[in-house]
Order: structure tokens, then C-alpha cells, then sequence
């Protein structure tokens, strides 16, 4: 049965803050997902601001059509990846850009997508469907060396080695199709042993961003972001996992100093000046407060950046 994409913004309040939509204004929301913070972006830009919204997800894409349908003429829907933002919108024309990382609730919680194991389902994890390439591919096809470095590199799994190297054996009996297989592989391997969090959790992490290369992506999207800011535009990132909240940090550090250096070791002695390409808005990441995390527990981990274009 497929969960219909209701998804609960996270950090709305302090998206708009950071983003401060005026009437007028042009807003991206390169992750549109249902629709919720595009809606609130399209409110507070009232009555003439515009806002274009890509997604990878077509069920989200449908969704956020019928949520925005009120704000008919003023809205552009597109499918494809935030990635693909210059190609599509130009460089310097917009007052804002959102990206909402991660994978979305109806994502997880529609078996038939395969994201998490809370119920079996094909081991898929696509966000975007016409990709080729799913969690079971990889899982029964990649060698155990190449399993063991996704494991420790995406999903910082300190036991990746067995797990890959258990895969190996267990898929030669049976290829794992699914996410109940993997998940009760995992735990066999790891047992859980009382531990809050289940022992696949990381793995299944780990295939996710490989199955969709969102750290990749996370990169040329930064600098896409960026690059179709107007000077004075904003740029709000929500992430939700250290890899992520570490890219999104260390770019904005680079983007932020007066300075850059040949090669890839900060030399002091070898520094040039030249001029920042960003401004931090906030001084740390802004997280949501007690009453969001217990209205809508996903969002514990979430970590909000807001940078403004030099």
C-alpha cells in the first residue's frame, strides 16, 4: 500500500527567518518534496513573489502540485535534482534557495520504497524511480571490499567489514531482496542486544546515499545554489546526518573566507586574498526546539545553515 506524501516541514519558522521572503521576491526550494515550506515561502512572499521546485520524486512532485494549487500562477514545478539548478533557472536572478536533505517521512514509511526496514519491502531506496541502479544491486553485486568501504565511509559503520564480508557468504545461498533480509542479516551479525537503535541502521544509510550519490549531488548542488543567487540572496540547508551537516559546514567555511591557497593544504604562509563569496546568517547550526521535536520526532536530528550571497 502506498502512504500518500504528507510531509511535516522542519524548522518552517526558522527556514522563513533565514530566508526572509518579501513580496516580489524569486525563491527556489530545490527539494519541494509535499509542498510545506513551499507554501509557507509563497505565503510570505505574497501577493507577486514566485517560487520554482524541483524534485527527483515524482509522487512528492504530485503531491506538492495539489498543495500549491492555490498559488496557481505563481509557482514552476520541475523533476530532476537541485544539481541541475543552474541549467534550469540561470545564474544571479534568485532572492532565496531552500534544500531540505535527507529522505522524506512518506519516503520511509511507504514499504514499497524500500528505505527502512520497519516494514519489508524490495530493497530499492531510489529517490528518483527512473534511475537504474537499486539497494539490491549494489548489495548482490559489488564486491565485499567495495560493500565494506560504502558501510564505513557513508554510513560510518564501525562493523563494516563483517557485515559486507557476511553478505557475501549469505548471497551466494540467497540473494537478499529485501529490506526485511538485510535488516534481520544485519541484526544476526550485530545483535541488537537491547541497543535503542537497530544494527542495520547505518547500513541501510549508507546504501541510501549510495543508491542515489547524495553527497555528490549535495556538492555540485551547493555550488548551483550559489552560483544562481543574486548578491544579497539567501541560502538555507537543512541536514540531517554528520556527512551531510559536514559538507554543508566545510563549504561554507571556504566560501566565507577572504582568502584562498594553491593545493589542498591551508598554508598560511601561502595564502591570497580575495573576496568572500558568502556571509554566515547564523554563527552555528539553528535546531529545532523541544516542542517540534516532540510534535514531529524526525526532525531531533535536523541542523539548519543560512548563508547570504557576497
Amino acid at each position: 500500500m502506498q502512504t500518500e506524501f504528507v510531509h511535516i516541514p522542519v524548522l518552517l519558522a526558522e527556514v522563513l527567518a533565514g530566508l526572509s521572503p518579501r513580496p516580489g521576491g524569486w525563491y527556489v526550494d530545490g527539494t519541494v518534496g509535499g509542498g510545506g515550506h513551499a507554501a509557507a515561502i509563497l505565503e510570505a512572499s505574497g501577493p507577486d513573489g514566485r517560487l520554482w521546485g524541483g524534485d527527483q520524486d515524482g509522487m512528492a512532485l504530485a503531491a506538492a502540485g495539489k498543495r500549491l494549487a492555490k498559488y496557481a500562477g505563481r509557482f514552476e514545478l520541475r523533476r530532476g535534482n537541485f544539481s541541475e539548478l543552474r541549467e534550469w533557472l540561470g545564474p544571479g536572478k534568485m532572492d532565496g534557495v531552500l534544500l531540505d536533505l535527507g529522505v522524506s517521512s512518506p519516503q520511509l514509511d511507504t514499504p514499497g520504497r524500500g528505505f527502512s526496514f520497519q516494514a519489508d519491502g524490495p530493497l530499492d531506496m531510489r529517490m528518483d524511480d527512473r534511475s537504474r541502479v537499486t539497494a539490491a544491486e549494489l548489495v548482490n553485486g559489488l564486491e565485499p571490499e567495495e560493500l565494506a568501504r560504502i558501510f564505513r565511509q557513508l554510513g560510518e559503520e564501525p562493523q563494516a567489514r563483517r557485515i559486507a564480508e557476511r553478505i557475501g557468504q549469505e548471497r551466494k545461498l540467497t540473494p537478499l531482496r529485501t529490506t526485511g533480509q538485510l535488516a534481520a542479516l544485519v541484526e544476526r551479525i550485530c545483535p541488537r542486544r537491547g541497543q535503542p537503535v537497530h544494527p542495520a541502521t547505518r547500513v541501510f544509510m549508507a546504501l541510501r546515499l549510495a543508491v542515489n550519490d547524495e553527497l555528490g549531488v549535495l556538492r555540485q548542488g551547493l555550488v548551483a545554489a550559489v552560483d544562481i543567487l543574486r548578491p544579497g540572496g539567501r541560502l538555507c540547508v537543512i541536514s540531517f546526518h554528520s556527512l551531510e551537516a559536514r559538507m554543508v559546514k566545510e563549504y561554507g567555511r571556504e566560501q566565507c573566507r577572504d582568502y584562498d591557497y594553491p593545493g589542498e593544504v591551508d598554508v598560511p604562509e601561502l595564502r591570497r586574498p580575495c573576496p568572500p563569496g558568502l556571509r554566515a546568517v547564523t554563527r552555528k547550526a539553528v535546531l529545532p526546539g523541544e516542542a517540534e521535536v516532540k510534535a514531529n520526532p524526525r526532525s531531533r536530528s535536523a541542523q539548519l545553515r543560512v548563508y547570504e550571497k557576497v
